[in-house]
């Protein structure tokens, strides 16, 4: 009888474990098709895209009307930002793909700043002529080899996941028809270097190799940059510290630091030029709030000058759980500098600074000349919107949309529930930016 129930109870289990293995491979097959699906259609909108792309800048180059030539190349941009979002959703992360993504940038840096500026004004100048026919070229050469990619993918029935198991597994060197594919389309894009684009052009981007060019000292070795971090960070003597150098073709160079001790795990990058904090982030569950936000961001500013960051001004705080997050720019004779961005994040249970954020402020923090305005405050209010009710102005350096570092008068209002941000340019009267800010969001309590 008992031999009878235990055979029973196995037999039980076993349909139960087999029942069990069933739905968690139907589970993952489930996964694995839908991701499939988002990368079949993310890879054939942007063969789509490209296309389209193709097409509009021929389109642009037979254009004699201006009126005309504007909405043309503003579709341009548009068509090069959806190709981008496009790419960010294949797994090619593992893959080079710079040079491809470098390109659509530059299509879309070249056709915006072309279209906003007055046409009838200024019209395109013979060399921006020629830029723009070397893009229809190359994107000819581009959108052809992503058609043939396409081609074999469909002929071949190949799948995505495939692609991406075999970046991640590090067995792209074997035979895979969409990976051969894309390298073709990187290897012939990679030969189009910023001087096919004409001088105008090269004007306008900026080197990646110059982001840290305002940083001063020496370059540090790692036992001078471990004692650095010790006092920056305040750490006990047995405290351990993993240092790792940057590797090739890094943008700037920097070490990644590993620290442990009894106040937890703290990850931190310093630049090797001077051994400064680019982020840090101290990996620690913070209480319940025990400080206000006032008293968080007073320490955030005490911590920022005590280690050399002066002159500050905060300009935004947030909070979120029991952690304050803040962002201090620094300020000039009264003048906002927007670029030297820094962001704190502070514990609202002891005012423990837990993280840093400073890249923004070493790539722009400099010595500037800041122009005089022409513009005064109340000849910029009547570029605003009536029915905004004014708050807040200041005067601020803000970077526009074509990367230019321009003085406006800031203006903080709201119209009806809503508050918004708007910079005036202080020279021109242009409206260069209108920001809506975030209101507080609203606490749902559960069903009952």
């Amino acid at each position: 009888m008992i031999r009878n129930v235990i055979i029973g109870v196995l037999v039980v289990m076993l349909i139960g474990t087999g029942y069990w293995g069933y739905q968690e491979n139907q589970e993952k097959n489930a996964i694995l098709i839908h991701a499939e699906n988002g990368y079949q259609r993310a890879f054939h909108d942007l063969t789509y895209q490209m296309d389209l792309l193709h097409n509009k800048i021929g389109s642009a180059l037979a254009m004699n009307s201006r009126s005309q030539l504007s909405p043309a190349l503003a579709d341009v941009w548009r068509l090069t930002s959806e190709a981008h979002s496009d790419v960010g959703q294949l797994p090619l992360s593992l893959l080079p793909f710079n040079k491809t993504e470098e390109f659509l940038t530059d299509i879309g840096d070249f056709s915006y700043r072309t279209a906003v500026r007055d046409l009838e004004k200024k019209p395109l100048s013979e060399e921006e002529y020629k830029t723009l026919q070397q893009l229809f070229t190359k994107s000819t050469e581009l959108k052809d080899e992503l058609r043939k990619v396409q081609a074999l993918s469909l002929n071949n029935n190949l799948r995505w996941m495939d692609v991406e198991l075999a970046l991640v597994s590090g067995k792209e060197q074997d035979d895979n028809t969409i990976i051969d594919g894309f390298k073709t389309v990187e290897k012939n894009v990679e030969s189009y270097g910023e001087a096919d684009f004409g001088p105008t052009f090269t004007q306008m981007t900026k080197k990646k190799e110059d982001e840290f060019r305002y940083l001063t000292g020496k370059e540090l070795n790692k036992e001078e940059l471990e004692e650095k971090a010790r006092q920056f960070l305040g750490l006990e003597k047995n405290a351990k510290v993993i240092i790792t150098e940057s590797g090739k073709g890094a943008n700037y160079e920097f070490y990644s630091l590993q620290v442990e001790d009894s106040k937890g795990h703290i990850y931190m990058d310093m630049t090797k030029k001077g051994g400064v904090p680019i982020w840090v982030m101290n990996e620690r569950e913070v209480s319940r709030k025990k400080i206000s936000l006032n008293e968080a961001a007073e320490k955030a500013q005490t911590y920022l000058t005590k280690h050399g960051f002066k002159n500050l001004e905060l300009v935004e705080s947030t909070q979120f759980d029991n952690t304050g997050v803040f962002i201090f720019v620094s300020s000039v004779d009264n003048v906002r500098i927007y670029p030297d961005a820094i962001r704190v994040k502070t514990a609202l249970d002891n005012g423990q600074i837990t993280g840093l954020s400073a890249k923004d402020y070493l790539m722009s923090h400099h010595d500037r000349k800041l122009p005089k305005p022409t513009i005064n405050a109340e000849q910029a209010k009547q570029k605003l919107n009536p029915q905004l009710k004014i708050q807040q102005e200041n005067l601020a350096l803000i970077v526009n949309e074509l990367g230019e570092e321009v003085l406006c008068h800031e203006f903080f209002g709201t119209i009806g529930e809503s508050t918004y941000r708007i910079f005036i340019n202080s020279i021109t009267g242009d409206e260069e930016k209108v920001e809506k800010l975030q209101n507080a969001e609203p606490i749902y309590d559960a069903l009952t």
